[in-house]
């Protein structure tokens, strides 16, 4: 690839008869990308990069290749320059889920999701309790203004604070904001949350489309935003800033097994 790269994030739950059909299809469809994608029953989740082109046409082919009938029609797709090639090679992995939260993926419910604007608005309310759904070592590493850490070491761990702090929440009138990367954990858990009785609502596209969308995303966020491939993190403008696998993992309890594999995935070995 000689041209500048482009990457790619999308997702989408919808329910897959046969995900290890759809799987060999994008194995297909993405042999000349770089990246990773998650296929279960439940629906896709994937990040690529490519030459521009080479998205343009991948992100069609998702919408009309007719192996997928028409389920990712219409679908998002975030995009984001990149200096670095955030993947060595492609892969494509069929799994239990495509975000594994340990929660069942319940309807979304009509006025969860609110665009940037109206979430800077929501998240500055005194009834507000503004919710990180990700990682610590995300947390720490760049956060709303006034956001509290689940203090979570993966995914699985998020549903047993929400339970914990729900009644809280509950008897002071609270109402919940939350948020991760892209969109993918919020939605995951969002109908989840809800069946709780709690009132939640989640930033539409997640990080990513707020820094996109806002030019003066600064205003409400501190530091920057971590992804996971080798581009480590970004900032508000959506540009890699030079932060280490060291800067993100210092301190961990698992820190150097994490240092490790994610240079063995940079290497792609892995």
């Amino acid at each position: 690839m000689t041209q500048p790269l482009v990457h790619s994030a999308f997702y989408r739950f919808v329910a897959l008869p046969d995900p290890a059909a759809v799987a060999a299809r994008l194995r297909e469809l993405a042999s000349g990308l770089l990246g990773s994608i998650l296929v279960a029953g439940e629906g896709i989740n994937g990040t690529v990069a490519g030459e521009a082109a080479a998205i343009d046409g991948f992100e069609q082919a998702l919408q009309d290749d007719a192996v997928f009938g028409a389920r990712f029609s219409g679908m998002p797709f975030k995009r984001s320059a990149c200096t670095t090639a955030p993947f060595a090679r492609i892969k494509v992995h069929v799994r239990p889920e495509i975000v594994a939260v340990g929660v069942p993926a319940l309807p979304v419910e009509a006025g969860t999701s609110l665009q940037p604007q109206a979430w800077r608005k929501f998240i500055a309310r005194d009834d507000v309790v503004v919710i990180d759904n990700r990682n610590s070592f995300e947390f720490r590493l760049g956060r709303f203004k006034g956001a509290l850490d689940p203090q979570v070491a993966s995914f699985r761990d998020f549903p047993e604070f929400i339970a914990a702090h729900a009644p809280q929440w509950l008897a002071e009138g609270k109402q919940v904001a939350m948020y991760c990367t892209g969109g993918i954990r919020c939605e995951k858990t969002s109908g989840w949350m809800h069946s709780l009785g709690l009132p939640v609502r989640q930033l539409e596209g997640g990080i990513l489309n707020y820094f996109k969308a806002l030019p003066d995303a600064h205003k409400d966020w501190e530091g920057e935003c971590f992804v996971f491939d080798n581009r480590i993190a970004l900032n508000t403008q959506l540009e890699e800033s030079g932060t280490t696998l060291e800067d993100v993992y210092r301190g961990e309890p698992d820190g150097q097994w994490r240092i490790d594999r994610a240079r063995r995935l940079r290497a792609g070995v892995d």
